[in-house]
This record gives C-alpha cells, sequence and structure tokens, in this order.
C-alpha cells in the first residue's frame, strides 16, 4: 500500500467513525451515481430528475410525493469544491427553451446538490419538525468504470486481449495493420507514438459509432484536460517477450502503468467509493438497432462495468472501499418513449436478461438491483395506423435531422428476451425475425403548467426505487 493509499484507507476509517456518532443529529445525504455509457442519456436523466423533484405534479409514484410529505426541494452548493457542477440551468433551458434541442453529452465527472426537505412519516411523525435530506447527484461516464479491468492486467495481457479483439472486427482493420506492423523493440520515436495513438483512438471512436461497448482505456474517448499528454499516449502492440530499455514497448508499457495509477486509480479512490446509490442508464434499442454483434458486446460490457460493484473481484477496489455497498442499483433502459407503450414489458424484459450477469454479481455483493424501461424526457406520443389492413402501434414526434413530424413503427420486440440474447451470443450476422429500427426525435416543444416538471415515463418509479426509502 502506497502512502496515498495509506492515508485514503485511514480518512475512511475516521470518516466512517465520526459518521456513526454524529449521523442521529445531521441532514440525510444520498449519494447517487449517474452513469451509462455514450448517448444513453446521462444529461438528460439528471436535469429531468432535478426538474421533476423540484415541480412534482408528474411523480406520484414517488411515495413521499404521493402522500405530500416534501414541502420544498431547491438547489445547493455541492459539498466537493473541486468538482465541476452539473450546468442544471444550462442543460433545462436547452430541453425547455424556446427552440429545444439536446444538451451537450457528459464529457467529465459533475456534481449537483439538491435539497429536500421532508416531513417524517410513522407513528412518531406528529411529534418531529421536518428534516432536511440532501441528494447530491454524481454524473460520470460509463466509459470509465471499464477502466476497472485494466488493474488487473499487464500492458501484456491488456495488448494481448485488445489485439484478439480487434482482429474479429472489421472497422479496425486500419488500427490493427498499423499496431501489427510496428516493431515494437525499436527506440522510442514521439512522433510514430502519437500516430499509433491516433490510429487506435480512431478505432475506438469508430467502434463506438458502430454500436460496441468494450472500448478501453475509457479516457481516450473522453480526455478532458489530459488531451496529448504522455499519460493518453500509448496503444496495444503485440506482446514481446524480451524489449530493450527505451524501446517503443517499454515506454508503452510505463505509461500504461502510469494511466492507471494517476487516472484510474483517483476516480475510484476519490468519487465511486463514496457513492450509495447507482443508475446504470443502457441504450438498449440502439445496441438492438445495431444488430446482434452490438447487443453482445454490450451484454458482456454491462458485466464488466459491474464488477466495479463487487469488490472482491479487485484487491484494490476492496482496500478502498473497506466493506461499504453500494446498497441499490437501477439498470434503466432509456429512450422508452421510442416504442408504444405495450412493447415496454419487453424491454423491460431484455433489459433484465441483458444484464442477467451483471445483477447477479451485483447481488452478490449485497445490493439490490432492479430493470426498468424508462423515458426522462419523454419526445414522442402514440397512435395507432392502418397498413395494409393491419393496425400498428407508433409513435411520432420531431424528426432530429429534419424537423418534421412523423410516426414511426420501430417492430416488434419479442416477448422472450432469449430471441435477442441467443443469436447474439451464436454470432448471428443479422436478425432472421424481424428487422429493429430507430429514429432520432428532437424533444418537443412544451408548454408545463405550474407546478408541473418535464413529462416522462416512469422517472417518478426509479425515483422510488432509488431513493424513496430514505425520503
Amino acid at each position: 500500500m502506497n502512502i496515498g493509499d495509506f492515508a485514503h484507507h485511514l480518512s475512511r476509517r475516521v470518516e466512517g467513525l465520526t459518521g456513526a456518532v454524529t449521523d442521529p443529529f445531521r441532514p440525510t445525504v444520498i449519494r447517487l451515481g449517474v452513469t451509462g455509457l455514450a448517448r444513453a442519456g446521462k444529461t438528460v436523466f439528471i436535469t429531468s430528475l432535478v426538474a421533476n423533484l423540484t415541480d412534482r405534479g408528474r411523480m406520484s409514484q414517488l411515495r413521499a410525493v404521493g402522500e405530500g410529505r416534501i414541502e420544498a426541494a431547491y438547489l445547493q452548493p455541492q459539498p466537493d469544491d473541486t468538482l465541476p457542477r452539473f450546468d442544471y440551468e444550462a442543460h433545462r433551458a436547452a430541453l425547455l427553451g424556446d427552440r429545444p434541442h439536446w444538451p451537450e453529452s457528459t464529457r467529465a465527472i459533475s456534481e449537483l446538490r439538491l435539497s429536500l426537505r421532508v416531513r417524517p412519516t410513522g407513528l412518531l411523525s406528529g411529534f418531529q419538525g421536518t428534516r432536511t435530506v440532501h441528494l447530491d447527484i454524481v454524473d460520470y461516464p460509463g466509459e470509465w468504470l471499464l477502466d476497472l479491468a485494466l488493474l488487473d492486467k499487464s500492458y501484456a495481457e491488456w495488448s494481448r486481449d485488445t489485439i484478439e479483439r480487434l482482429a474479429g472486427r472489421p472497422v479496425a482493420a486500419d488500427a490493427l495493420e498499423a499496431l501489427k506492423g510496428e516493431d515494437a523493440t525499436a527506440k522510442l520515436d514521439e512522433t510514430r507514438a502519437q500516430v499509433l495513438t491516433r490510429a487506435f483512438t480512431g478505432y475506438l471512436e469508430a467502434a463506438r459509432a458502430e454500436g460496441y461497448s468494450d472500448l478501453t482505456p475509457g479516457r481516450f474517448l473522453l480526455p478532458g484536460d489530459l488531451a496529448g499528454s504522455p499519460v493518453l499516449t500509448f496503444a496495444p502492440l503485440p506482446p514481446q517477450d524480451d524489449a530493450p530499455r527505451k524501446s517503443l514497448w517499454r515506454e508503452f508499457e510505463r505509461r500504461y502503468e502510469a494511466y492507471k495509477a494517476r487516472v484510474v486509480k483517483p476516480f475510484f479512490r476519490d468519487h465511486f467509493a463514496r457513492i450509495d446509490r447507482q443508475v446504470v442508464l443502457v441504450d438498449a434499442l440502439g445496441a438492438i438497432h445495431k444488430g446482434p454483434a452490438a447487443v453482445e458486446d454490450l451484454r458482456r460490457t454491462m458485466a464488466d462495468i459491474l464488477g466495479a460493484f463487487r469488490p472482491g473481484r479487485n484487491a484494490f477496489l476492496s482496500q478502498i472501499l473497506m466493506g461499504k455497498r453500494v446498497e441499490k442499483i437501477l439498470f434503466a433502459a432509456t429512450k422508452a418513449d421510442h416504442l408504444h407503450h405495450t412493447q415496454h414489458p419487453s424491454l423491460a424484459a431484455l433489459m433484465q436478461a441483458l444484464t442477467r450477469e451483471a445483477a447477479d454479481r451485483a447481488r452478490f455483493a449485497g445490493a439490490e438491483t432492479q430493470s426498468m424501461a424508462i423515458a426522462a424526457l419523454r419526445a414522442t406520443t402514440e397512435e395507432t395506423r392502418e397498413h395494409h389492413g393491419q393496425s400498428l402501434d407508433c409513435v411520432r414526434g420531431t424528426l432530429l435531422e429534419t424537423g418534421k413530424s412523423a410516426a414511426f413503427y420501430p417492430g416488434d420486440l419479442p416477448q422472450d428476451p432469449q430471441k435477442l440474447l441467443g443469436p447474439a451470443q451464436e454470432g448471428a450476422e443479422g436478425w432472421l425475425d424481424g428487422d429493429y429500427g430507430i429514429m432520432s426525435f428532437a424533444p418537443a416543444n412544451l408548454s408545463l403548467r405550474p407546478g408541473d416538471g418535464p413529462p416522462h415515463i416512469r422517472l417518478d418509479r426509479a425515483a422510488q426505487f432509488l431513493i424513496g426509502d430514505k425520503l
């Protein structure tokens, strides 16, 4: 254990001791982690959740709202002075303004504190005043969780596994040719190192566009202020048994280890270890649209992501968590408004099956889990249309590309999710029983009544599962 890890270990013990002594006299604090892979809708989820907890007219399934016990909700300065604030006001204006548009996606970690004034319930409620519950929402990219697996891999192991994965993907052809054609035993040339890194990063970006999810290192796609630094200038190379000192291989190996020590570990130590409740947002419909390979890749990726919630799997994580567990994890399939409500049970069943391995791992660690189909901001309406004598349940919305209103029928999801997961695991190239489409809709122009937050699908049920027991 290095001095930094030892200091964190000691501070966690002190924090736990003082918390046990003072908790009865302090407001309740819930740290809610919100994560998901690219385009899963993290920014929209947080913005709509805060807006609907502030104006609670659409949150009847959150029990404390239904019972009329939440008296007020207000934003306060966040407790972590070194974290960027989640720009709620700008994102809300983007979604609910006169010319609504989707806000920029998550690029780094951010935080927001929403404080709720709640009347207690139970036998003693008449003798107690209101209490304060602080909801600290921590927004971070799901790609960062994938990096946990790197802590247990050497550079040689990661290189071998990554190159094997690239070999099965046409989108990786150019990058694979460049990586395999490099003389890794030659002396380091920084220009060549940057060329190889750009080729590998280009593959990661192309693979993400193709619907693949297992894209490590996560910061290569979301570099932030580390862009261009040596810690993000490396790539997988064919393993070398005896590469000389100062060779390309040895320098990439050193930078890979620095990435783990200076980028991956600080995130888990400083932020992840403090999360109480977690929502994992998943664009399952996007993966289905991309095809069986993307669905199978998403299933494996979800299992890897949820490895972060099973500390015994990783010595470093066990050390920093010191017995702490995320208490509840919600797996939420987003964009449910892209389907007619009659298909929502099928989407929820697919979400449950898709994350079965991940959920089993999390439950093994003591976390309560649930799967759900949601839309944090509803962008469509529903209608039934006749087509060749058949009634089709459609959704209507404003198309993102053209700005025109259109009705869309995405195809029927099977009630048995194995009809999708089976072909995906068997390596099928396409769906045999149907073609599942997806459209990109713009947020609708809304006119909200006083007291109502933005329209959604099951956001109140998601909130009840995640925080309802603390209100």
